[in-house]
């Protein structure tokens, strides 16, 4: 099937993909629709992708060796230690180590990313920046084959074959293919706290006691507390040569907070008083090394504060729309896959589309690719959240052993924490 117009209604990671799939799937016309009217760059967190996941992706077309990255080999999980272990001397400042996990990820600044599969997007690909979406219709409902129609801020109600809801969490495509907003299935649920996130130029680790020869680079650290848990790793910086470290802290939701939305205080929003009640957090739970990193490196205008949801929508495709990304499932950061889930929708699509002879076989075969994989991804987002956060173990008494074990129960023998492995195509065709 070769031909056809294709909307694309968000212009972030999923929308920048999407557009590219589309192109090399043969559609005439892509049309990438973004109400920011700039650049997204400015987005200062840090994305990971398992090791498999990287090298299945590459072979896909959708990541490659030349995007800024940087590499992470292990995972180490660490607690508060309140006193020394043999009774003397003084506490290692770093905390008590639980486990040493063998994990290898490649992780990346947001806007690196982004800009390098924005400018990836072949020639034909029209972005159009500044034009919000303000409603979409489905089209081709019950039996039908009309196309579906976008409605936009400058007046224009067009018709396209399939319009492609890349919007992020709080959908607008997703309203519309799923309108029973009633239902609880059709909308964000809260989890019941909150992450805070944060970077910083790593060469401000030099001025920590002990310096940045504390953390070597391709550590990831997560340091665990009662009630929450903070992970740290470092992520290219904008400038080529530069790096950062990114941090997200899991923590009980702030008295002040709303919870009116899946929304967040943003970058530069806190006042003095919120930012100093995550110093003192930090202070209180986590060892000096990581608490420093946290409350004394990361500046107020770098830090922000997500309230933590998650969402798996009934279905993915209705008419002539599809979801994709986090407008498809909104998964809890513990999984690690955000950004995998996103590009892996824009690899089932580009398949479908090659296999399909209709826009009906279309959206079907994505369905049943991403519907199951979605819910899988969701459902281990919850696990993980339970078991790291909410109903989390006594930390004190845990041990290596102990922590292999209580990993293994999380991921409930399916093993798809960083996002599932890449099928391959039905007719055995390898991913390019």
């Amino acid at each position: 099937m070769r031909g056809g117009s294709i909307a694309v209604v968000g212009g972030s990671i999923a929308g920048c993909a999407f557009a590219r799939a589309a192109a090399r799937g043969g559609a005439e016309q892509v049309v990438v629709l973004e109400r920011s009217p700039g650049r997204l760059e400015d987005r200062g967190v840090g994305l990971c992708v398992l090791a498999p996941r990287y090298e299945e992706l590459v072979r896909a077309g959708h990541l490659d060796d030349g995007i800024r990255h940087h590499r992470l080999v292990l995972r180490r999980w660490l607690t508060r230690e309140t006193a020394p272990a043999d009774g003397l001397g003084t506490a290692d400042p770093r905390g008590r180590v639980l486990w040493v996990q063998d994990l290898a990820f490649r992780s990346y600044h947001w806007g690196v990313l982004w800009q390098a599969l924005r400018e990836r997007a072949p020639e034909g690909v029209e972005f159009r920046l500044g034009e919000a979406v303000t409603a979409v219709d489905a089209g081709a409902v019950d039996g039908g084959d009309g196309p579906a129609r976008v409605r936009t801020t400058t007046g224009g109600r067009e018709p396209y074959d399939l319009v492609v809801g890349a919007d992020g969490y709080r959908s607008l495509v997703r309203e519309a293919l799923c309108p029973e907003a009633a239902d609880p299935a059709a909308r964000p649920a809260y989890a019941g706290y909150v992450c805070w996130r944060g970077s910083f130029d790593a060469r401000l680790l030099d001025g920590l006691p002990g310096g940045a020869a504390l953390w070597p680079e391709d550590e990831i650290i997560t340091a665990c507390y009662p009630g929450g848990q903070v992970v740290l790793y470092r992520i290219p910086g904008l400038e080529p040569g530069s790096t950062q470290v990114n941090w997200v802290f899991y923590a009980p939701t702030p008295a002040w907070l709303p919870l009116d939305g899946p929304t967040s205080v943003p970058a530069g929003a806190l006042t003095g008083a919120q930012f100093a009640e995550l110093a003192a957090l930090a202070e209180r739970q986590l060892p000096p090394y990581w608490a420093a990193v946290v409350a004394d490196l990361t500046p107020r205008e770098r830090t922000f504060i997500q309230p933590v949801y998650d969402l798996d929508v009934p279905r993915r495709t209705a008419g002539r729309l599809l979801l994709a990304g986090d407008a498809a499932s909104v998964v809890r950061p513990h999984n690690t896959s955000g950004v995998v889930k996103a590009l892996q929708d824009a690899w089932a699509f580009e398949e479908a589309w090659r296999s399909a002879g209709s826009w009906t076989e279309l959206l079907s075969a994505y369905e049943r690719d991403r519907g199951p994989v979605g819910r899988e991804t969701v459902e281990l987002g919850r696990r993980l959240g339970r078991a790291q956060v909410t109903e989390a173990p006594d930390w004190s008494v845990m041990d290596g052993p102990a922590m292999v074990d209580w990993w293994r129960r999380q991921l409930g023998g399916k093993g798809v924490f960083g996002g599932h492995a890449l099928a391959q195509p039905p007719n055995g065709r390898q991913a390019r």
